[in-house]
C-alpha cells in the first residue's frame, strides 16, 4: 500500500512531508507514549512518598528498567489490547503491567494507575503533546516564516511602492516598511502563544481526589498532585471537575488562529502584488504553471497557504469554542475533538510552509514599482495642499481635488499647478523637486519597529 496516495486525509498524504514534525507529537502514537509517560512517572512518584509505604522504593537500575519500557512499549499493542478492553487508556495500563510480569517489580504492577480516573492521564498527555509539538515544531517554522519576511522587509526597506486604498492609487510606502507591518504583527502573536500556560491535573474521578483519600486520608494529595504535574513541566490546575477545563487550549488555538489570519492577510497581499507585477517570481527549472499557458508563473505557494489557513483556522476555532464546554463533571464530547488538535496545528503547518516557499522565491520588480510610481503624479496632491494649509491659503483640499480627482495627472501638470502658488521658497522647492519615488515619508525607517 502507497500510504501516501491513499491516505484520507491530504495531512497524511499530498502535505506528509510538511507535516511530519507534527504527526510525531500529535498522532496516535504519539498519544500514547505521553500516556505511558505519565503512568510510568506516577508509579514513580509513588514509589517515593513515605506516606504510600505499601508501594516499595524502586532501585536505580528499576527505575531505569522502567524508563526503557516506557521508551519500547509499542503503540501497536496497545491498540492490540484495546481490541479487547475497547478502552484506550486501560489498554496503556495493561501494555504497562504486561512489561513488568517476569521482572523485579511485577510484585507492584497494581500500582499502576492508582486512584486515576482516565482523564487524569489523558490531560497531562494532550498537555505534553501540545507543549512540544507548539514550541518544538509549529513555533520554530511560525519563526522562520517571520524572519524570512523580516530579510525581504530589510532588503527593501527604502524601496518605493505605490500604496492602494480601496484598490486606488494613495499616497507612496515602501514594500519593506509594508512587510514589516506583518512583521511586528506576527511577533506580537508570537508572544501570546507562548505566554499560553499548559495546564494539568491529577485529582480522581471528580476532581475531589475521592480515591485517594479513601486509602490515604493523611497523605496530603494537593501537594503531592502539583508536584507531579509541576515535575511534568506543566502548570498545575488544583480546581477542576473530571477534566482539567480546557480553557488553556481554547486560549492557545485562538492564538495560533490569530496568528494564522495575519498570515492569511500576508498571503492575500503578496498574491496581490504579484498579480500587480510589483514581485516576479524565481523560475524553478521544471515547473509548470499551467496545463495549457506556457508562460505562467502562478503565486500558488500563497495561494496554497491561504486555503490552508482556512482549514486550520475552522478546526481551531472548533475546538476553542467546543473544548472549555462539558455537561455537569464532564462528557465524553472532548475526547473525540481532541484527537483533531494535531490536524488543526498540521494544517497550519502547511500553511507556513507553502508561505516559506512563496517567500524565497519572491524578487522585487523595481521598474514596474517604479513606472507605476511615475504614472501617478495624482498622489501628490496630498502633499500639495498640506503644503498650502500651511502657508495659509482657502480651500486647499478643494483645490487640489478639482485638479486631481478623476483625471490624469502628469508631472507638468502637478508642476505646473505647484509653481502657480505663492509659497515660501524653501516649501516650493521641496514640493517642485517632490516625485511619486520620494513622496514616502518616514517609511525607510519605520522597518526597524519590525525587529522589536
Amino acid at each position: 500500500m502507497n500510504f501516501e496516495l491513499e491516505a484520507l486525509s491530504p495531512l497524511d498524504g499530498r502535505y506528509a512531508a510538511a507535516t511530519r514534525g507534527v504527526a510525531e507529537h500529535f498522532s496516535e502514537a504519539a498519544l500514547i507514549k505521553a500516556r505511558v509517560r505519565v503512568e510510568i512517572e506516577w508509579l514513580l512518584l509513588l514509589s517515593r512518598r513515605a506516606e504510600i509505604h505499601e508501594v516499595r522504593a524502586i532501585s536505580g537500575d528499576e527505575e531505569a528498567l522502567l524508563r526503557r519500557i516506557e521508551t519500547e512499549i509499542e503503540p501497536g499493542r496497545v491498540k492490540e489490547i484495546e481490541s479487547v478492553t475497547r478502552h484506550d487508556v486501560k489498554a496503556v495500563e495493561y501494555a504497562i503491567k504486561e512489561r513488568l510480569d517476569g521482572t523485579s517489580l511485577e510484585d507492584i504492577k497494581e500500582w499502576v494507575h492508582f486512584a486515576c480516573t482516565s482523564e487524569d492521564i489523558n490531560n497531562l498527555a494532550h498537555a505534553l503533546m501540545l507543549s512540544t509539538g507548539v514550541t518544538r515544531v509549529w513555533i520554530p517554522l511560525a519563526r522562520e516564516v517571520v524572519d524570512s519576511a523580516f530579510a525581504l522587509a530589510e532588503k527593501h526597506a527604502a524601496l518605493p511602492l505605490l500604496a492602494r486604498t480601496h484598490g486606488q492609487t494613495a499616497s507612496p510606502t515602501t514594500v519593506g516598511k509594508e512587510i514589516a507591518v506583518f512583521v511586528r504583527r506576527w511577533k506580537r502573536a508570537l508572544k501570546q502563544i507562548e505566554a499560553v500556560e499548559y495546564l494539568g491535573k491529577i485529582n480522581g474521578a471528580v476532581g475531589n481526589w475521592n480515591a485517594h483519600t479513601a486509602a490515604y486520608p493523611d497523605a496530603p494529595w494537593q501537594h503531592i498532585s502539583r508536584a507531579f504535574v509541576e515535575d511534568l513541566g506543566l502548570t498545575y490546575s488544583p480546581l477542576t471537575t473530571q477534566i482539567e477545563a480546557h480553557d488553556y487550549m481554547a486560549e492557545l488555538f485562538d492564538a495560533v488562529a490569530r496568528f494564522n489570519t495575519i498570515l492569511l492577510d500576508f498571503d492575500r497581499d503578496i498574491w496581490t502584488y504579484v498579480s500587480l507585477g510589483y514581485f516576479k517570481q524565481k523560475v524553478i527549472a521544471g515547473e509548470v504553471g499551467s496545463s495549457t499557458m506556457p508562460h505562467k508563473v502562478n503565486p500558488i505557494d500563497f495561494e496554497n497557504s491561504e486555503a490552508n489557513v482556512g482549514l486550520a483556522n475552522a478546526i481551531l476555532n472548533h475546538l476553542a469554542g467546543k473544548l472549555p464546554v462539558s455537561r455537569l463533571q464532564r462528557d465524553l464530547t472532548d475526547s473525540s475533538a481532541l484527537r483533531n488538535m494535531g490536524v488543526g496545528i498540521g494544517y497550519s503547518a502547511v500553511a507556513l510552509s507553502s508561505t516559506l516557499r512563496g517567500l524565497k522565491k519572491l524578487e522585487a520588480n523595481e521598474a514596474k514599482l517604479a513606472a507605476d510610481l511615475d504614472d501617478a503624479w495624482e498622489v501628490l496632491g496630498e502633499a500639495v495642499q498640506t503644503v498650502m494649509r500651511k502657508a495659509g491659503h482657502e480651500n486647499p483640499y478643494e483645490k487640489l481635488k478639482e485638479l486631481t480627482r478623476g483625471a490624469r495627472i502628469t508631472q507638468a501638470t502637478m508642476r505646473g499647478f505647484i509653481d502657480n502658488l505663492e509659497l515660501p521658497a524653501q516649501d516650493k522647492a521641496r514640493l517642485m523637486a517632490m516625485t511619486p519615488a520620494t513622496y514616502i515619508g518616514l517609511a525607510p525607517n519605520l522597518v526597524i519597529h519590525a525587529a522589536d
